[in-house]
């Protein structure tokens, strides 16, 4: 028997035929496998697995790895940085921070400086581990060392959304800026998913942090909508829980509903959504109450709040228009039952306040208005100052109102509700005064790092 093997052996040695495989070729491609295995789960899986995927990329992650045990000794064999590279990217495959990931991309840095994947990667390490600052470092590191590439820049994009500023003025230019680094990434792969959620993000912190415009929610919307046709991103939780927040705010609500049942499908393991999704359906139902009730209030309170609507409140509306910037705007007052859905060109509508709706979220702020006809509507104002609002009984003038009827049904419960939309608080008359600019404010998006 040894005789044959050593026969094997010397015929090997003497054919220059023969080539032996490069133990990092091999390596590499193992990688390639685990990541591929990981980001194309559910193209092989049924989503009711979902609860199984982490467990199976772990053991898929412990099977690589034993492949880089059977090329021990082959980091010093003059590849160290790029063995150290792949192992720290095989263990850094996991949602969660691994140290000794962390370990080996730092040797394959400082072995290897212009090695820009370890770079990216050892980037994702902090980001793993909260250490914002550190992967930042990383990021901006790796662009002077190769052309710009799609990771560094979106990744860039993301941390600069979550950098700590110290004014109000720095954090809106970090958040331009992650805007500008996250086109850049989708310039260089339009095809890539990843980077098209990253800039539906980027565009969602915008909507935040500068201004509640509409335009900017549009924007983020397309840019998810282009997330989707890629099966790696559509695979991640974060990018159907971040569609359902930018749903929400465009008070999509039943599409919103079922992009956080999606995330929820996703990873059964993550709170987050199923929590968002509770308390959207507690405020959608609290909303029905309300309009549904009046406010809740007795019918004598209600009858000596409507006796008490006064023209006189109607302020610089009173006169069937208004003038603004040399613009002056014909308004005419009208019942809000005979409102139609979308904006309500020239018409004006006026009532009192009967309720304010709570949100967890505290955006946008919520409450009931009534008019004469005993008509109620919600009505929702954005970019609303912390702190400021209308109270029960006061009187309320609203031009050109943006109507919704909201109706759709939703795990047994059914809403229909009509909704009056107001993006800025400054249009608002209450008690016969327009309100000012010290009533406008930006609001805060609460934010996760699994969002990204």
């Amino acid at each position: 028997m040894s005789a044959i093997i050593d026969d094997k052996v010397v015929a090997g040695a003497q054919n220059p035929n023969i080539v032996k495989e490069d133990p990092m070729v091999a390596l590499t491609e193992s990688v390639k496998s685990l990541y591929f295995f990981r980001d194309h789960y559910f193209e092989n899986h049924s989503i009711d697995n979902a609860l199984q995927k982490s467990s199976d990329v772990e053991k898929e992650m412990r099977n690589t790895l034993i492949k880089f045990d059977e090329c021990k000794g082959y980091e010093i064999d003059g590849a160290r940085a790029r063995y150290y590279y792949l192992k720290g990217k095989v263990l850094n495959v996991v949602d969660r921070f691994v140290p000794q990931a962390e370990e080996l991309l730092s040797k394959a840095v400082k072995l290897e400086p212009r090695l820009v994947e370890a770079w990216n990667e050892l980037g994702e390490c902090y980001w793993k581990n909260d250490d914002i600052q550190q992967a930042k470092n990383c990021f901006i590191g790796a662009l002077p060392h190769q052309k710009r590439n799609k990771v560094s820049l979106r990744n860039l994009s993301m941390v600069l959304r979550q950098e700590q500023t110290k004014t109000h003025e720095e954090q809106v230019r970090n958040i331009e800026q992650g805007v500008e680094y996250a086109k850049e990434a989708v310039t260089y792969d339009i095809s890539d998913g990843t980077s098209w959620a990253i800039l539906g993000n980027a565009y969602l912190s915008s909507f935040f942090t500068i201004m509640q415009n509409p335009a900017t929610l549009r924007l983020c919307m397309s840019a998810y909508a282009q997330a989707e046709k890629d099966i790696v991103a559509r695979s991640n939780p974060g990018l159907f829980y971040n569609k359902a927040v930018a749903l929400k705010y465009q008070e999509e609500y039943k599409l919103a509903l079922e992009s956080f049942e999606q995330a929820m499908s996703l990873d059964p393991t993550w709170e987050v959504p199923q929590n968002k999704r509770d308390e959207l359906l507690t405020y959608l139902k609290d909303v029905q109450n309300s309009v549904d009730s009046k406010g809740r209030l007795k019918p004598k309170k209600l009858h000596q709040i409507i006796q008490s609507l006064d023209a006189k409140h109607l302020g610089p509306y009173k006169g069937g228009s208004y003038t603004y910037a040399d613009k002056t705007v014909k308004l005419d007052l009208v019942p809000l039952k005979e409102l139609k859905n979308g904006i309500n060109l020239e018409k004006l509508v006026f009532g009192k306040v009967v309720c304010w709706i709570q949100d967890s979220d505290c955006v946008p702020f919520a409450f009931c208005m009534i008019d004469k006809d005993l008509t109620c509507v919600a009505v929702t104002v954005y970019n609303l100052a912390k702190g400021k609002g209308v109270t029960i009984a006061d009187s309320v003038a609203i031009p050109e109102p943006f109507i919704t009827n909201q109706m759709f049904s939703h795990s047994a419960n059914e809403f229909n509700f009509k909704s009056i939309r107001v993006e800025t608080p400054v249009v608002l008359v209450v008690n016969g005064r327009k309100l000012g600019r010290d009533q406008q404010a930006s609001a805060k998006l609460s934010s996760f790092k699994k969002s990204d």
